[in-house]
């Protein structure tokens, strides 16, 4: 009963609407947006646009409308409008007087298809509307690139010109040659840029700057080349600076230390093998000293190699003093490479803590590190040679050292001798004291496999082994030395 009363009224209200005659009122925005009734739909013109869309045909512009009425109808007259097109123009002019536009009008119609109002034109097809594909670029004419690289290019001449040639009569000719160029062909212009280039004047040459003084080429140019050697080996081991220096080196060892060598055939007469001795002295020599006994007291006349500490690498000139009369790099490879070789190998396994020792401590080994010689002699299947140095810890008598200024200079410690800092670097000249060494029988490793250098217990038991020996030797010689000048 409810729903025929409701049809009734509405019956009733359509045929009011129908009788009052049609005002055009200019419509909020929220009416436009509500969707009109089922039978109003019909009859409203903008029911035509949407069903143009739905069709896919547009609607023609009202100005080309206007247009094919007066190219067909050769007598115009004025138009008697019709109920539907007051209804139209009223509607329009309702609009402009509200304020809204054409584009107003779209985004309120345009919400029906579903994709947003700003995006979709009200002309625009609902196919059209996903097409984003930007528009074709124009063609641009071949000619017109052409002569835009040429007036560029007699532009950039022209600048050139203006630069090398500044007088008034050189910028004319420029400006005319520019324009001429502009109207030649390419083929031209090449020619006569080739001809200015041949008449232009030639450039100028500074004058030769001074040589060099003679101090500098002479220490550091190709006259200071001459005195180099170029026999090096992998660890710059330089032949030419040695003999240079091997003189010094002999009056050490026969007149200053006047040194005595015992068990020196202990060492194999070929073949690889690892000399390890005690390592003492403010300044150590031991190094050197050692390679001056193989080779003056030898039978084959050894070239023995040791491994320096690696903080004299860091200090000024040392490292590449040391390196150019035998000293290497303490490290395995280093060392492994030199085994390779067939080479005889000196390694000092207290290392820095051996220099360090005070005078009180002399002749009492520390600590051989972790075995890490012992472990190069298992993979390399080398012999060790124990050896024993008596007579450098006088040379260089260490009663303190200073520990604080070691990241200041660059050293593990700073030394105080008798005679050093006292009497500056003279003070680090050693004393006169009588050097014995003594060779030990070596010690064969063959009976261990190269996978023993990984057991640490093993490698641990056979470097105090060796230090024991080493020990033994220097007990030996204390007591069988009568003076510390004389031996």
């Amino acid at each position: 009963m409810k729903r025929k009363d409701k049809s009734r009224k509405r019956d009733a209200s359509a045929t009011k609407d129908a009788a009052r005659p049609r005002v055009a009122k200019a419509a909020p925005r929220d009416a436009a947006r509500r969707p009109a009734a089922r039978g109003e739909q019909d009859k409203t013109p903008t029911n035509k646009k949407r069903k143009a869309r739905r069709t896919g045909r547009a609607r023609e512009p009202a100005a080309s409308r206007v247009e094919a009425r007066r190219t067909h109808d050769p007598h115009p007259a004025t138009p008697t409008p019709t109920p539907e097109a007051e209804a139209t123009i009223n509607e329009r002019s309702a609009v402009e007087e509200v304020g809204l536009g054409d584009t107003d009008i779209a985004s309120e119609e345009a919400f029906e298809l579903g994709i947003g109002s700003r995006m979709v034109p009200p002309t625009t097809q609902y196919g059209e509307a996903f097409d984003s594909s930007p528009p074709a670029p124009q063609e641009r004419r071949p000619g017109d690139v052409e002569a835009q690289i040429r007036a560029l290019e007699a532009r950039l001449d022209g600048l050139i010109r203006q630069r090398d040639f500044s007088d008034a009569a050189g910028d004319a000719e420029a400006e005319a040659e520019a324009e001429a160029e502009i109207a030649a062909p390419s083929s031209e212009r090449r020619v006569g840029a080739l001809a200015k280039s041949s008449s232009a004047p030639p450039a100028r040459i500074d004058a030769a700057q001074p040589p060099a003084e003679d101090f500098i080429s002479r220490k550091w140019g190709r006259s200071a080349l001459r005195s180099r050697s170029d026999d090096f080996d992998d660890f710059g081991l330089d032949p030419g600076f040695e003999r240079s220096v091997q003189p010094a080196v002999e009056f050490l060892y026969k007149t200053y230390f006047r040194t005595s060598v015992e068990g020196i055939d202990n060492v194999p007469a070929e073949g690889r093998c690892i000399v390890v001795a005690n390592h003492s002295g403010a300044l150590p020599l031991d190094g050197p000293m050692l390679r001056a006994a193989l080779r003056i007291e030898h039978a084959q006349k050894r070239d023995l190699r040791w491994l320096a500490e690696d903080f004299v690498y860091y200090l000024p000139f040392a490292g590449v003093f040391m390196n150019r009369v035998g000293a290497v790099r303490a490290c395995p490879e280093n060392a492994e490479r030199l085994l390779e070789k067939e080479s005889v190998v000196a390694v000092f396994p207290e290392g820095v803590h051996g220099i360090k020792k005070l005078f009180r401590e002399r002749y009492h080994l520390q600590r051989f590190g972790r075995g890490g010689y012992i472990r190069l002699c298992l993979r390399m299947r080398a012999p060790i040679v124990p050896c024993a140095i008596i007579g450098a810890e006088e040379s260089s008598p260490l009663l303190y050292r200073l520990e604080g200024l070691t990241e200041l200079l660059g050293l593990p410690y700073f030394p105080i001798t008798p005679t050093f800092p006292l009497f500056g670097p003279v003070g680090l000249m050693p004393a006169p004291t009588k050097w014995r060494m003594r060779f030990g029988e070596p010690i064969h490793l063959d009976s261990y496999g190269p996978e023993a250098a990984d057991d640490h217990v093993l490698v641990g038991r056979l470097s105090e082994r060796v230090r024991s020996a080493i020990q033994a030797m220097l007990d030996s010689g204390l007591r069988e030395r009568r003076s510390v000048w004389f031996g």
